[in-house]
């Protein structure tokens, strides 16, 4: 069984995975950037599905970018876990399994991440093969600075607070923005990419492992 944890903002989430079936899903919006929630919830989840740590056999983790605090109690939560009962962990890009629940469309991918004091975490993805793939590096952007690159045709989901869907309607009508539910980031997609990770054995070191922090220029 695969347990996969995401504090990548004040939104998180958890979801069990075992033998290609989500078992669990549970997401939340915690005001205490998760040091009171996390474990009480990872235990719980267990319990719901009669299951003990020890039944642990994988671990996933955002890996950002996101809230400095955050991503540091998620992933100090999983590779503790990790260390703790010698099972392989995997981290994956905050970002990418965002994309992934996305529908397929011929438009550019924006996948979108509340990034603190009016930023968004911006990471482009096309749809080739079958999945969205990333393309160019990932950015920070200010609400016009976000508004002015979406001037072009595109689709664009993630974490956008009621005022900036507003302003990107009304000032970026080209832009197709997914539902706040199809935005909603869902932990039982990175549990499937990190249960596709381990089954290619592309698993991490749980010591090096390290979060994703982008900065303002």
């Amino acid at each position: 069984m695969l347990l996969a944890l995401d504090t990548s903002t004040r939104y998180s989430g958890i979801a069990l995975y075992a033998e290609g079936r989500v078992l669990l899903e549970n997401t939340w919006r915690s005001a205490h950037y998760h040091t009171r929630h996390l474990a009480p919830a990872v235990e719980q989840a267990l319990a719901v599905v009669d299951a003990r740590p020890a039944d642990l056999k994988a671990l996933a983790v955002a890996l950002g970018p996101g809230s400095f605090t955050g991503l540091r109690i998620g992933l100090a939560f999983g590779k503790g876990l990790a260390l703790a009962r010698h099972i392989p962990i995997v981290g994956i890009p905050t970002l990418d399994f965002l994309a992934a629940a996305q529908a397929p469309s011929e438009l550019p991918l924006l996948a979108v991440l509340q990034a603190g004091r009016g930023r968004y975490s911006v990471g482009e993805y096309r749809w080739e093969g079958g999945h969205w793939r990333s393309v160019g590096d990932l950015t920070v952007h200010t609400l016009p600075e976000l508004t002015l690159r979406a001037q072009s045709p595109c689709v664009m989901c993630g974490e956008l607070p009621p005022e900036a869907r507003r302003t990107l309607k009304e000032e970026a009508p080209q832009a197709q923005l997914t539902s706040p539910a199809a935005s909603l980031r869902r932990p039982a997609w990175l549990a499937e990419l990190g249960w596709q990770r381990l089954q290619n054995g592309e698993g991490d070191d749980p010591v090096t492992l390290a979060p994703i922090y982008l900065h303002y220029a």
